[in-house]
């Protein structure tokens, strides 16, 4: 393992970038947000990262005390990272600094890459404030994946379709989606405008058709 690199600054932001400040961190946290990931998942989902870099930030984001790796119990018997509490008290610094970068995406380029999920925190953001729990199901043209409102430990998304009926579900194009992501559009616009087609009986749902 590499030996700890430091500001040496007694400075409370410098002590956070001693530990997140590399290439890579933030965005291997963005993926542990969604719950357990192989490595393999991982560098699948991390398009331009090398296998040594990725090795490298685990090692370090495991010393540092952001994530942990376990072995699954039979018949999966792999190794997963996951994050800690303190690993996931980091999604509000995400969700700032998406909000800060949402002005520099303009058009997606032919040349980035794009996973359904990463949406999963913008609309995320969206949806704060509306209840206090809820499961949320987002279908884009990209895929499918899912939101949990207002939980205080455990995934904040997960891939697919969500485990168990959702309280809301959500489609919407990829126009709509990457206008929400830059913060021309709020969630809650795009459902008023009949951007965002709403189904589902849950509380959720209930309030995003009221809007």
């Amino acid at each position: 393992m590499s030996p700890r690199r430091s500001y040496d600054q007694y400075c409370s932001a410098a002590r956070a970038l001693d530990a997140v400040g590399d290439r890579w961190t933030l965005l291997i946290v963005r993926e542990l947000l969604g719950g357990p990931r192989r490595y393999t998942d991982l560098h699948a989902d991390l398009p331009g990262v090398s296998t040594d870099v990725l090795a490298s930030r685990l090692k370090d984001m495991e010393r540092d005390g952001l994530t942990t790796r376990r072995r699954l119990s039979p018949p999966g018997a792999v190794y997963v990272y996951e994050l800690t509490g303190r690993g996931r008290e980091l999604l509000p610094v995400l969700q700032a600094l998406g909000e800060w970068g949402a002005a520099a995406l303009g058009e997606r380029r032919a040349t980035d890459a794009v996973r359904a999920h990463w949406f999963a925190l913008p609309l995320l953001r969206g949806l704060e404030g509306l209840s206090g729990e809820g499961l949320v199901e987002v279908r884009l043209e990209e895929g499918e994946f899912h939101v949990w409102l207002g939980t205080e430990s455990g995934p904040v998304y997960g891939e697919g379709a969500a485990p168990g009926e959702p309280d809301a579900r959500l489609a919407l194009d990829t126009q709509t989606c990457e206008a929400v992501s830059r913060g021309g559009l709020t969630l809650l616009d795009a459902v008023r405008a009949g951007r965002v087609v709403v189904t589902g009986e849950g509380t959720v749902a209930k309030m995003l058709r009221e809007v």
